[in-house]
């Protein structure tokens, strides 16, 4: 994926001596091939769910909105530092650990009205590019599908960077968020209101707070 590719690679030791220019980070836009210092990055990652979520944020009532979160899936991510465009990313989320901290709310969500958990069990994000818009910067194309339905979503994503942290794992991190409209995916169910508007936002923006692991 590019997006490992936003910043340099973080160590316990300094790559640079302290004063010492580092290059720029080149922009695939502009036709520059990647940074060198993203090679060490090349290999399979996967998340580490105590430091990550995956959740989603809605409006409701037109007043106020409300968060969740899916906490059961599976990751499976490659980065090709030499050539960031080749990496990739595969999600399986069990759509019935969504939490959304209210009991009630949360059956709702897994019955027939929304995610009808019994019969579709899985919501999948399966990329299908990735391209480095900026030193900063990054799109992932990929196809999310949730209930029967598949269609293609674009992820805006910042790499936070890269670090060996206290227990010897190699860590990198990112953040992702797109905003869908659900009912693509047929979740039409709603409410409307007597001054008008709906109960549940049609709005449904995903956010991916991600940290990764390298696998061994």
């Amino acid at each position: 994926m590019g997006i490992f590719s936003r910043r340099q690679t973080a160590t316990d030791e300094p790559t640079a001596a302290a004063g010492q220019d580092r290059p720029a980070a080149r922009s695939a836009t502009a036709g520059a091939g990647p940074d060198p210092a993203l090679r060490v990055l090349t290999g399979h990652w996967t998340i580490d769910r105590p430091h990550s979520r995956i959740g989603f944020s809605v409006r409701h009532a037109m007043v106020t909105t409300v968060r969740g979160a899916f906490t059961d899936y599976d990751s499976t991510l490659y980065f090709d530092g030499a050539d960031p465009s080749g990496s990739r990313a595969d999600i399986v989320m069990r759509v019935a650990s969504v939490d959304t901290g209210v009991e009630q709310r949360d059956a709702h969500l897994v019955g027939k009205d929304f995610f009808d958990v019994r019969r579709y069990p899985e919501m999948t994000f399966r990329s299908t590019r990735a391209v480095q818009e900026s030193a900063e910067t990054f799109r992932m194309t990929g196809d999310l599908t949730i209930r029967d339905t598949t269609r293609p979503v674009e992820l805006q994503l910042d790499y936070l960077g890269s670090v060996v942290d206290p227990f010897g794992y190699e860590r990198a991190g990112f953040d992702g968020t797109t905003t869908i409209d659900r009912r693509d995916w047929g979740l039409v169910y709603n409410q409307r209101l007597e001054a008008g508007g709906s109960m549940v936002s049609e709005k449904v923006r995903l956010q991916f707070d991600i940290s990764a692991i390298r696998s061994s």
